[in-house]
């Protein structure tokens, strides 16, 4: 079984992300890690007025996500993403830290590289003892910015997931 964050920085990886995951495996314990993920949360910026406000729109809501977590994304001049994020929860601290790598992490990095993330990525950022509730809303917050990147790459949505181009923006599919 991996150490969360030892199997680490992959060059596939947006380099913001990698330097979590890489940060993450020196943590010297579990207690460590765990106020490094309390950092993280900590870090975390709602979704600026310029781009939502309450209330939200549905189709900007992560599925299976207990925190109640939106998502958007707009684009940058040199053809990348910025993200945003809303987590409705004020007890949803994983989200919030998740939030907090995505934004900073997948913000202007390459769409190849955003359009390659799945939902393992939870896992390597919160290790193995994830939930399963847990895990789908995390899981769901990184399949749907992976989905708005892979929208700006023109390409179409996975066969599992709904066409982003049919009904507005990308959506990950719901678990069930």
């Amino acid at each position: 079984m991996d150490t969360p964050g030892r199997a680490a920085a992959s060059p596939d990886l947006p380099e913001g992300i990698a330097a979590v995951i890489e940060a993450l495996g020196m943590a010297a314990d579990r207690t460590e890690r765990i106020q490094m993920l309390l950092d993280l949360g900590q870090r975390f910026t709602e979704v600026p007025a310029d781009v939502a406000t309450r209330p939200f729109p549905e189709d900007r809501r992560v599925p299976a996500c207990e925190s109640e977590a939106f998502v958007w994304a707009r684009p940058r001049a040199d053809g990348t993403l910025d993200f945003y994020f809303a987590v409705e929860n004020p007890q949803g601290v994983s989200a919030r830290a998740l939030a907090a790598v995505l934004q900073a992490g997948a913000s202007g990095a390459p769409l190849e590289q955003v359009a390659a993330l799945d939902a393992s990525l939870a896992y390597r950022i919160f290790g193995n003892e994830l939930s399963m509730g847990k895990s789908m809303g995390l899981g769901g917050m990184v399949a749907m910015v992976r989905q708005y990147a892979q929208q700006a790459l023109g390409r179409p949505a996975a066969p599992s997931e709904p066409d982003p181009s049919a009904d507005g923006p990308p959506r990950p599919p719901r678990c069930e």
